[in-house]
């Protein structure tokens, strides 16, 4: 749990009277008088999804914008080069829809990484392409001698070269922010926001609500295909265990397709284990913070049994094996903290700042009982935005919990325990807000 005055805001939620602010924010046809927002398109990066745009979208339902008419477009990043026309042909379509949906004169389109590459590219493809797109985002990406489409831009850009721009844009220069903090940040918000309508928004926070209605897809990682042929399972669980509050799930969805699911109304106040259940397979646990309110960009990011990195996760009847992400990179020895179990597994060696880890693998490697945080495990410290770590977690065959604390850099601390499920029959992720 935070300690910071914004979740104190989650005591106060349930009885908020909030049910008319939602109405608004939901349920007002965008097209009635004509689209008070444009449409938002979100172009991820290298192995990255819409959970990299994932609080920005709320921030900006928090100031009025629809959820339903924000975006992302997903795609296999690892095969970009081969599949580029296909990915432009699924924005034509997305931004068709939504036009088409909202009544809307053009869309927004943001862009991070290598999803500027994306983005620049589509919009110099064609002058009838970037004639439908009213501003463009380039979030620490590619340069540009010119403005890309002739469309106008900003151009955010985090810590490293300060000579990088878009000629023509707004460039913003956030040098203590690193490659996808400045995705995720307040300080990039209230940029965008004010690129996008020319004011500065009421709240940089995330307004919460009573009642969330979750939606996201399952997908594997990371080429963001959708889960098939399994069944996600969703419990309400305890706020300082993680333990499941009741036998039987609030929600139980068959996967197919995409992998989506939902809208699935949650307390938005409350924490939930998402659960994808495969036969005759390990189940998948995933845990988060609180929604807080509507979100339609929760990924469950999960591999096939026995690909992937998952298959390199060492497994045993004796300890647990975790996946924590934060949309927001951990710096080993500047400022972040990572506690399991109250040891601090983050340092300079395993999680550097140059390195930009979003995603921890820890377990037991060699599964022999000892946690040995010299160095990484080469394996998952080779992929892009991930390290793993050789940390031993008991688990027990009736679980007891997994303390898991983070310090976050700039202040506040973050509390989400899960239960010790031996890894030999259970997978655990465990998703950090990055606000």
């Amino acid at each position: 749990m935070h300690t910071t005055p914004r979740r104190r805001l989650l005591a106060l939620a349930a009885a908020m009277a909030l049910t008319a602010v939602s109405a608004s924010f939901h349920t007002t046809p965008a097209a009635a008088h004509g689209p008070k927002h444009r449409p938002v398109v979100f172009v991820h990066g290298s192995a990255g999804s819409a959970a990299q745009f994932q609080t920005q979208a709320k921030r900006l339902a928090s100031n009025g914008y629809p959820i339903e008419i924000i975006e992302a477009h997903e795609y296999d990043s690892p095969n970009i080069a081969t599949i580029l026309p296909q990915v432009y042909a699924g924005l034509d379509e997305r931004i068709a829809r939504l036009l088409a949906k909202t009544g809307a004169d053009k869309v927004d389109l943001l862009g991070h990484s290598l999803g500027t590459f994306v983005s620049q590219g589509y919009l110099t493809s064609s002058p009838a392409r970037a004639a439908r797109v009213a501003h463009y985002v380039n979030l620490d990406g590619r340069t540009a001698a010119a403005l890309p489409g002739g469309v106008p831009t900003l151009a955010i850009w985090g810590e490293g070269d300060p000579a990088r721009a878009v000629a023509g844009a707004r460039n913003v220069y956030l040098p203590d922010q690193s490659h996808t903090q400045t995705v995720s940040s307040e300080e990039s918000f209230r940029e965008i926001y004010t690129f996008l309508t020319d004011r500065a928004p009421r709240t940089t926070r995330i307004a919460p609500q009573a009642i969330a209605n979750v939606s996201g897809r399952a997908v594997l990682f990371p080429s963001n295909v959708g889960v098939d042929g399994a069944t996600l399972e969703v419990y309400r669980v305890g706020a300082l265990t993680g333990h499941r509050l009741s036998a039987r799930p609030a929600h139980r969805v068959a996967l197919s397709g995409d992998g989506s699911f939902g809208p699935l109304p949650l307390l938005g106040s409350a924490r939930y284990e998402f659960a994808i259940v495969r036969p005759g397979a390990a189940t998948h646990h995933l845990y988060s913070q609180p929604f807080l309110r509507s979100d339609s960009f929760v990924r469950l990011l999960t591999s096939r049994p026995g690909e992937g990195l998952g298959a390199l996760v060492e497994t045993s009847e004796r300890h647990t094996a975790l996946t924590i992400n934060r949309q927001k990179e951990w710096w080993g020895a500047e400022g972040d903290s990572l506690w399991i179990n109250g040891r601090n597994i983050l340092n300079a060696a395993n999680a550097p700042r140059t390195k930009r880890v979003i995603g921890i693998f820890a377990f037991d490697a060699g599964s022999d009982g000892v946690t040995d945080l010299t160095a990484p495990l080469p394996a998952f410290f080779a992929q892009t935005f991930i390290t793993g770590m050789d940390v031993f977690i008991p688990a027990s065959a009736r679980p007891t919990l997994v303390s898991i604390v983070v310090g976050q850099r700039g202040g506040g601390f973050d509390m989400v325990n899960v239960p010790n499920w031996p890894s030999s029959e259970h997978r655990i992720s465990v998703n950090i807000d990055d606000f």
